[in-house]
């Protein structure tokens, strides 16, 4: 059985469809359905089981799981930078990952959670997943209790036993219940559909000209491919990056969701929300070289093509994977 927390979200619903795809249904999904459209994600999955997050907690502390357990596949969490409940980002991103860890070590699972690239903070300590944890200074409550986690097993010697993967900007189908949090191909895709034009935010730096700032921007299905590469691999442990490796700008983006809706474009620079200019990351990079030592030589989808392939095949014949 592999568990997979977060099972009905974005990068773990996708998960799903990959194993699935793999020929592997025996899988026990983890989520906390609420009140989304997260849901819709499930319906062409198949998998074992479904449970509520509060219920697995419940069933591992209890001593009432009845399965063999491969592996901990751990999605879950509030991925909401804009949040501001401290103490629910702590209790969901921080302690709930202690136990699962802890948990799964214990009974030799393994185990592998979602890290961010958010933890970085503005990136002037860089973005080498080799570097020293505890020098980095994330810029919101989301990717503080990221960090939180990754000190924690560090402290405790987890971290050699153990996966985090620091997702960069990661994009594609199954993310539409996100809300303010899907991609910008998402929402370039409905405002072009809707008005015929994109709007991006002006650059407050002047090293930057507006719709210039740059991301790591990378296909949900190079993640999930970069993902169950430490599945396949379970000796091999640590902090990861996940990104594409190469940066490009919101621009390009915008670009390229218009080519692949064969429009031509047309782009509006507003102002960004004040709460958010402090905040905001001008250059995201990942770098990939752990990753690539580790034994992952697959190649990654260029920008354009991967939009294009969302686009095109998933946003425009309302699709979802599996």
């Amino acid at each position: 059985m592999i568990i997979i927390t977060g099972g009905a979200g974005f990068i773990g619903s996708a998960l799903a469809a990959e194993l699935n795809a793999r020929g592997m249904d025996e899988i026990l999904i983890v989520d906390m359905l609420g009140t989304n459209e997260r849901w819709r994600n499930l319906r062409k999955l198949r998998f074992f089981d479904y449970m509520e997050a509060d219920d697995f907690a419940e069933a591992l502390n209890s001593d009432q799981i009845e399965w063999e357990i491969e592996a901990i596949l751990h999605l879950g969490a509030c991925s909401d930078t804009t949040e501001t409940d401290a103490s629910y980002l702590i209790r969901n991103n921080y302690e709930y990952s202690k136990m699962l860890a802890q948990w799964a070590v214990e009974h030799q699972v393994r185990f592998i959670y979602a890290s961010s690239a958010a933890t970085y903070g503005d990136g002037s300590a860089g973005f080498l997943d080799t570097g020293p944890i505890e020098q980095l200074i994330p810029l919101n409550m989301y990717g503080y209790s990221k960090q939180l986690f990754d000190l924690w097993a560090q402290r405790t010697g987890l971290l050699e036993q153990i996966v985090g993967l620091k997702y960069f900007n990661v994009f594609g189908p199954n993310e539409y219940h996100k809300g303010e949090m899907r991609s910008f191909v998402l929402k370039a895709f409905e405002q072009i559909s809707a008005g015929g034009k994109v709007r991006l935010f002006k650059s407050y730096r002047p090293d930057y000209a507006d719709g210039m700032q740059l991301r790591d921007f990378l296909y949900i299905k190079n993640a999930v491919d970069m993902t169950l590469f430490f599945l396949e691999n379970p000796e091999v442990n640590g902090i990861f990056n996940i990104g594409a490796g190469q940066a490009r700008s919101w621009l390009d983006l915008a670009n390229a969701v218009f080519a692949a809706m064969e429009r031509t474009p047309n782009i509006e620079f507003i102002p960004m929300p004040e709460k958010l200019r402090d905040k905001y990351q001008y250059f995201t990079q990942a770098d990939i070289s752990k990753l690539r030592q580790a034994g992952y030589h697959k190649g990654i989808t260029n920008l354009e093509s991967a939009v294009a392939d969302y686009v095109q095949n998933y946003l425009m014949k309302d699709e979802y994977l599996g």
